[in-house]
């Protein structure tokens, strides 16, 4: 059964003479009429796209507990119907080293979900966000598996259970673009991937790296009630989703449980340009789909640089190219959109402006651009290639 806010109501306000469609958003004690942005108009997103499935697509954002109270709130409460925490989850936060637990923050983050009846995606998987203990030269296989099953563990064992936390990433950015394992590098504070220190399957052909197995293991043990995702970087290189295809299979002849591909979605305006990138995101999802897989789009920002810096009607395209991409395959299996922050000043590059929405929580043309392909949901006509 689904953990579903509260039933919708429909509520007509009489204002400057004319009667004016509530939704659901708007009817929340922190969020009144007077306080929307001036430029937002039309249905919110979570209206087109409702939790019940009846689209067979979510749509989610992420924020990061220390804008909790700002605009970015406000966006979050208004139009998005799940919640990706941004950095609350992961080991570096977590679990620094080891006999250190630092709690507090994702356990705001559960609460708040809970709350507010969003679902949520816990974004914390075994990755190169990782802390400065394990990309220290000197560890041990035997230290970072250990520090690896600690936290596994004892993330599971604190948050399975809890209805509304859906999905869990287990392993992140485990591939580079070639197709290469993506491996440790010689002191800290350096974008690293320490975990293979712990080995490789090597009875296998693709080499899997224990740490994925065993990190798989633990989740599907300890968290039953958890979807468990591998979540991928980068663009539709083949080399690299080739071995993220096969890790999966690998991880499921083992007899472990994978429930779904994530895809971060970090990409430049006009990614959609490039013919391969869309007809390779339609095979990956159409492959997920009959692997009996979730697809989930976990972080998507669209960067506006270069040519096309401060181009807003490109980057409101390639939001609205991957959102209609996503849409076409919701019959064949769930399929999730997660905007990655939820104003240009949150984001870790501001400068290249990759949100949807301006510093101060006013939309751009992006936000319109989903908005119009998200009403196709309802219309019941068909995603088109127009924006």
């Amino acid at each position: 059964m689904c953990d579903c806010p509260q039933p919708r109501r429909a509520v007509l306000l009489l204002m400057f003479g004319l009667l004016v469609p509530i939704g659901p958003a708007m009817l929340r004690p922190a969020l009144v009429w007077g306080d929307e942005p001036a430029a937002l108009r039309g249905p919110r997103f979570k209206d087109l796209v409702p939790l019940d499935r009846s689209t067979g697509m979510l749509v989610g954002a992420t924020i990061s507990s220390g804008y909790l109270g700002t605009r970015a709130e406000e966006n979050l409460l208004r139009d998005f119907e799940f919640v990706t925490p941004a950095n609350e989850f992961k080991q570096t936060a977590i679990h620094p080293e080891p006999g250190v637990w630092r709690w507090k923050k994702p356990d705001l983050m559960a609460d708040y979900c809970a709350e507010h009846h969003f679902l949520m995606r816990l974004h914390s998987p075994l990755s190169p966000q990782c802390s400065a203990w394990a990309e220290e030269d000197h560890r041990t296989a035997e230290e970072l598996l250990r520090n690896l099953e600690e936290y596994i563990t004892a993330l599971c064992k604190r948050y399975n259970g809890r209805s509304h936390i859906r999905w869990m990433d287990v392993v992140n950015e485990s591939v580079t673009d070639k197709g290469e394992w993506f491996g440790p590098k010689p002191g800290v504070g350096k974008w690293q991937n320490p975990w293979t220190q712990i080995g490789f399957d090597e009875s296998h052909p693709v080499r899997p790296p224990l740490y994925i197995k065993r990190a798989f293991e633990l989740a599907d043990q300890h968290a039953p009630d958890i979807k468990l995702l591998i979540n991928q970087h980068a663009g539709m290189q083949q080399p690299m989703w080739d071995k993220v295809k096969a890790t999966v299979l690998y991880l499921r002849e083992q007899g472990i449980r994978v429930d779904g591909i994530g895809w971060q979605g970090h990409v430049d305006a006009g990614w959609e340009l490039e013919p391969d990138n869309i007809r390779h995101l339609h095979e990956l999802m159409t492959w997920a789909h009959q692997h009996d897989l979730e697809f989930h789009v976990t972080e998507n920002t669209v960067w506006m640089r270069g040519e096309k810096a401060n181009d807003e009607a490109a980057q409101a395209a390639t939001f609205a190219a991957i959102v209609r991409a996503v849409m076409e395959h919701r019959h064949e299996g769930l399929v999730t959109w997660n905007a990655w922050q939820l104003r240009d000043q949150d984001i870790q590059r501001p400068e290249l402006k990759g949100t949807m929405f301006h510093d101060d929580g006013t939309p751009k043309r992006s936000y319109f651009a989903v908005q119009r392909e998200l009403k196709k949901l309802q219309s019941g006509s068909k995603p088109s290639n127009q924006d």
